[in-house]
Protein backbone atom coordinates (compact mmCIF):
# COMPACT_ATOMS: atom_id res chain seq x y z
CA UNK A 1 0.00 0.00 0.00
CA UNK A 2 1.41 3.15 -1.17
CA UNK A 3 2.11 5.84 1.35
CA UNK A 4 0.31 9.09 1.06
CA UNK A 5 2.50 12.17 0.53
CA UNK A 6 3.10 14.13 3.56
CA UNK A 7 2.25 17.80 3.55
CA UNK A 8 5.06 20.17 4.31
CA UNK A 9 5.58 20.66 7.95
CA UNK A 10 3.93 23.82 9.14
CA UNK A 11 6.47 26.27 10.68
CA UNK A 12 5.31 27.96 13.79
CA UNK A 13 4.53 31.61 13.31
CA UNK A 14 6.72 34.05 15.20
CA UNK A 15 5.10 35.75 18.08
CA UNK A 16 4.47 39.42 17.59
CA UNK A 17 5.93 41.67 20.15
CA UNK A 18 3.56 43.78 22.12
CA UNK A 19 2.86 47.12 20.58
CA UNK A 20 4.14 48.87 23.61
CA UNK A 21 7.58 47.40 23.08
CA UNK A 22 7.87 48.28 19.42
CA UNK A 23 10.39 51.05 18.72
CA UNK A 24 8.81 54.28 17.57
CA UNK A 25 10.21 56.59 15.05
CA UNK A 26 11.27 59.92 16.62
CA UNK A 27 9.63 61.78 13.76
CA UNK A 28 6.23 60.28 14.32
CA UNK A 29 4.05 62.13 16.76
CA UNK A 30 2.26 60.16 19.38
CA UNK A 31 -1.36 59.52 18.64
CA UNK A 32 -4.06 59.79 21.20
CA UNK A 33 -5.95 56.47 20.94
CA UNK A 34 -9.15 58.10 22.14
CA UNK A 35 -9.15 60.98 19.65
CA UNK A 36 -6.81 59.62 17.05
CA UNK A 37 -5.19 63.05 17.11
CA UNK A 38 -1.60 64.14 17.69
CA UNK A 39 -0.59 64.67 21.32
CA UNK A 40 0.75 68.25 21.97
CA UNK A 41 4.34 68.40 23.24
CA UNK A 42 5.24 70.72 26.19
CA UNK A 43 7.62 73.68 25.39
CA UNK A 44 11.15 72.85 26.40
CA UNK A 45 12.43 74.50 29.62
CA UNK A 46 15.44 75.89 27.76
CA UNK A 47 13.13 78.18 25.76
CA UNK A 48 11.88 79.76 29.00
CA UNK A 49 15.46 80.33 30.24
CA UNK A 50 16.48 81.81 26.91
CA UNK A 51 13.55 84.26 27.00
CA UNK A 52 14.38 85.23 30.59
CA UNK A 53 18.00 85.86 29.63
CA UNK A 54 16.91 88.02 26.70
CA UNK A 55 14.60 90.03 28.96
CA UNK A 56 17.36 90.57 31.54
CA UNK A 57 19.79 91.56 28.78
CA UNK A 58 17.29 94.10 27.40
CA UNK A 59 16.74 95.58 30.88
CA UNK A 60 20.49 95.84 31.50
CA UNK A 61 21.10 97.45 28.11
CA UNK A 62 18.25 99.86 28.75
CA UNK A 63 19.73 100.83 32.14
CA UNK A 64 23.15 101.28 30.55
CA UNK A 65 21.64 103.42 27.80
CA UNK A 66 19.73 105.54 30.32
CA UNK A 67 22.91 105.93 32.40
CA UNK A 68 24.93 107.04 29.36
CA UNK A 69 22.20 109.45 28.32
CA UNK A 70 22.11 110.88 31.84
CA UNK A 71 25.92 111.22 31.88
CA UNK A 72 25.84 112.84 28.46
CA UNK A 73 23.24 115.38 29.59
CA UNK A 74 25.16 116.08 32.83
CA UNK A 75 28.47 116.50 30.99
CA UNK A 76 26.79 118.76 28.45
CA UNK A 77 25.43 120.97 31.21
CA UNK A 78 28.81 120.99 32.94
CA UNK A 79 30.51 121.90 29.69
CA UNK A 80 28.07 124.73 29.09
CA UNK A 81 28.64 126.05 32.62
CA UNK A 82 32.41 125.80 32.30
CA UNK A 83 32.32 127.28 28.82
CA UNK A 84 30.18 130.18 30.04
CA UNK A 85 32.49 130.74 33.01
CA UNK A 86 35.61 130.59 30.83
CA UNK A 87 34.06 132.93 28.30
CA UNK A 88 33.16 135.30 31.12
CA UNK A 89 36.69 135.16 32.50
CA UNK A 90 38.13 135.75 29.04
CA UNK A 91 35.82 138.72 28.51
CA UNK A 92 36.74 140.14 31.92
CA UNK A 93 40.45 139.69 31.21
CA UNK A 94 40.11 141.27 27.77
CA UNK A 95 38.14 144.21 29.18
CA UNK A 96 40.73 144.68 31.93
CA UNK A 97 43.56 144.51 29.38
CA UNK A 98 41.79 147.04 27.17
CA UNK A 99 41.19 149.33 30.15
CA UNK A 100 44.81 149.02 31.26
CA UNK A 101 46.05 149.67 27.74
CA UNK A 102 43.70 152.62 27.35
CA UNK A 103 44.81 154.08 30.67
CA UNK A 104 48.46 153.55 29.76
CA UNK A 105 47.97 155.28 26.43
CA UNK A 106 46.14 158.15 28.10
CA UNK A 107 48.95 158.55 30.63
CA UNK A 108 51.55 158.49 27.86
CA UNK A 109 49.56 161.08 25.95
CA UNK A 110 49.22 163.25 29.05
CA UNK A 111 52.97 163.05 29.66
CA UNK A 112 53.74 164.00 26.06
CA UNK A 113 51.33 166.92 26.31
CA UNK A 114 53.39 168.36 29.17
CA UNK A 115 56.34 168.91 26.86
CA UNK A 116 58.06 171.14 26.13
CA UNK A 117 58.22 172.37 29.73
CA UNK A 118 57.84 176.06 30.43
CA UNK A 119 60.28 178.19 32.41
CA UNK A 120 59.21 180.10 35.48
CA UNK A 121 61.25 182.97 36.87
CA UNK A 122 60.55 184.67 40.18
CA UNK A 123 61.39 188.20 41.28
CA UNK A 124 65.07 189.04 40.96
CA UNK A 125 64.99 190.83 44.33
CA UNK A 126 63.85 187.56 45.91
CA UNK A 127 66.70 185.45 44.58
CA UNK A 128 65.40 185.00 41.06
CA UNK A 129 64.18 181.45 41.67
CA UNK A 130 63.42 179.52 38.49
CA UNK A 131 62.22 176.03 37.51
CA UNK A 132 60.48 174.16 34.72
CA UNK A 133 56.81 173.17 34.85
CA UNK A 134 54.46 171.37 32.40
CA UNK A 135 53.06 173.47 29.58
CA UNK A 136 49.60 172.07 30.38
CA UNK A 137 49.66 173.93 33.72
CA UNK A 138 48.23 177.38 34.09
CA UNK A 139 49.93 180.04 36.22
CA UNK A 140 48.29 182.57 38.48
CA UNK A 141 50.40 185.14 40.37
CA UNK A 142 48.39 186.27 43.36
CA UNK A 143 51.06 188.57 44.80
CA UNK A 144 54.06 189.79 42.81
CA UNK A 145 55.86 191.40 45.79
CA UNK A 146 56.68 194.47 43.75
CA UNK A 147 56.10 196.57 46.84
CA UNK A 148 57.57 194.03 49.22
CA UNK A 149 55.82 191.41 51.31
CA UNK A 150 55.35 187.81 50.25
CA UNK A 151 55.40 186.50 46.68
CA UNK A 152 52.64 184.01 45.87
CA UNK A 153 51.98 182.02 42.70
CA UNK A 154 49.74 179.04 41.92
CA UNK A 155 49.97 176.37 39.21
CA UNK A 156 47.42 173.80 38.10
CA UNK A 157 46.52 171.78 34.98
CA UNK A 158 44.22 173.69 32.59
CA UNK A 159 43.21 176.34 35.13
CA UNK A 160 44.02 177.37 38.67
CA UNK A 161 41.31 176.52 41.16
CA UNK A 162 40.07 179.20 43.55
CA UNK A 163 42.73 179.53 46.22
CA UNK A 164 41.56 178.27 49.63
CA UNK A 165 42.36 175.66 52.24
CA UNK A 166 39.97 173.18 50.61
CA UNK A 167 40.79 173.47 46.91
CA UNK A 168 43.59 171.46 45.30
CA UNK A 169 46.29 172.98 43.13
CA UNK A 170 49.24 171.13 41.65
CA UNK A 171 51.75 173.67 42.98
CA UNK A 172 51.81 176.60 45.37
CA UNK A 173 54.90 178.79 45.44
CA UNK A 174 55.43 181.18 48.28
CA UNK A 175 58.52 183.29 48.97
CA UNK A 176 58.11 184.66 52.47
CA UNK A 177 59.84 187.67 53.86
CA UNK A 178 60.76 185.62 56.94
CA UNK A 179 63.79 183.72 58.07
CA UNK A 180 64.10 179.99 57.46
CA UNK A 181 64.14 179.24 61.21
CA UNK A 182 60.86 181.11 61.77
CA UNK A 183 59.09 179.13 59.06
CA UNK A 184 60.55 175.82 60.27
CA UNK A 185 59.25 176.53 63.77
CA UNK A 186 55.73 176.97 62.42
CA UNK A 187 55.78 173.53 60.74
CA UNK A 188 57.66 171.77 63.54
CA UNK A 189 54.70 171.99 65.90
CA UNK A 190 52.66 169.87 63.46
CA UNK A 191 55.41 167.26 63.37
CA UNK A 192 55.91 166.88 67.12
CA UNK A 193 52.31 167.09 68.32
CA UNK A 194 50.45 164.01 69.54
CA UNK A 195 48.96 161.89 66.72
CA UNK A 196 50.93 163.94 64.21
CA UNK A 197 49.95 163.43 60.57
CA UNK A 198 52.96 165.31 59.17
CA UNK A 199 56.50 163.90 58.92
CA UNK A 200 59.75 165.66 57.96
CA UNK A 201 63.02 164.66 56.35
CA UNK A 202 66.13 166.55 55.27
CA UNK A 203 66.72 166.88 51.53
CA UNK A 204 68.76 169.01 49.13
CA UNK A 205 67.33 171.46 46.60
CA UNK A 206 69.63 173.26 44.17
CA UNK A 207 72.56 172.35 46.38
CA UNK A 208 71.17 173.76 49.62
CA UNK A 209 69.63 172.01 52.61
CA UNK A 210 65.85 171.83 52.73
CA UNK A 211 63.06 170.31 54.81
CA UNK A 212 60.55 168.05 53.09
CA UNK A 213 57.21 167.57 54.89
CA UNK A 214 54.81 164.81 53.86
CA UNK A 215 51.27 164.25 55.12
CA UNK A 216 48.32 166.40 56.06
CA UNK A 217 49.01 170.03 55.20
CA UNK A 218 48.58 172.24 58.30
CA UNK A 219 45.17 173.92 58.70
CA UNK A 220 43.70 171.77 55.88
CA UNK A 221 42.52 168.26 55.17
CA UNK A 222 44.71 168.05 52.08
CA UNK A 223 47.35 165.31 51.84
CA UNK A 224 50.45 166.54 50.04
CA UNK A 225 54.10 167.56 50.16
CA UNK A 226 55.82 170.76 51.34
CA UNK A 227 59.47 171.67 50.72
CA UNK A 228 61.04 174.74 52.31
CA UNK A 229 64.54 176.15 51.88
CA UNK A 230 66.40 179.44 52.31
CA UNK A 231 67.26 182.07 49.67
CA UNK A 232 69.21 184.97 51.12
CA UNK A 233 67.05 186.37 53.93
CA UNK A 234 63.87 184.88 52.45
CA UNK A 235 62.27 181.44 52.74
CA UNK A 236 60.85 179.55 49.75
CA UNK A 237 57.86 177.23 50.24
CA UNK A 238 56.96 174.83 47.42
CA UNK A 239 53.78 172.83 48.06
CA UNK A 240 51.61 170.35 46.16
CA UNK A 241 48.11 169.83 47.52
CA UNK A 242 47.79 166.20 46.39
CA UNK A 243 50.01 163.14 46.15
CA UNK A 244 48.64 162.73 42.62
CA UNK A 245 51.15 165.38 41.57
CA UNK A 246 54.11 163.84 43.41
CA UNK A 247 55.92 162.79 40.22
CA UNK A 248 55.56 166.24 38.64
CA UNK A 249 56.53 167.88 41.93
CA UNK A 250 59.71 165.82 42.25
CA UNK A 251 60.65 166.49 38.63
CA UNK A 252 60.11 170.20 39.18
CA UNK A 253 62.35 170.23 42.25
CA UNK A 254 65.18 168.79 40.18
CA UNK A 255 65.09 171.88 37.92
CA UNK A 256 65.06 174.53 40.66
CA UNK A 257 67.75 177.22 40.43
CA UNK A 258 68.22 180.56 42.19
CA UNK A 259 70.76 183.26 42.92
CA UNK A 260 72.24 182.80 46.37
Amino acid sequence: MSQMPQSPQMQPMPQMAPMSSMPQSPQMPQVNPMTAGAVSQPEPVKNDISGLIKTIAIVILSLIAITFIGLFIWMTLQYNDVSTDVNGQIKTAVDAAVDDNTMELELEFAEREKEPYRDFSGPADYGGISFKYPKTWSLYVASDAVKGGDFEAYFNPIQVDPVSNTTINALRLSIRDKSFDEVVAQYQQYVTRKNATLSVQSVTVAGVGANRYTGTIPSTELNGIIVIFKIRDKTVILQTDSMLFETDFNRLLETVQFNA
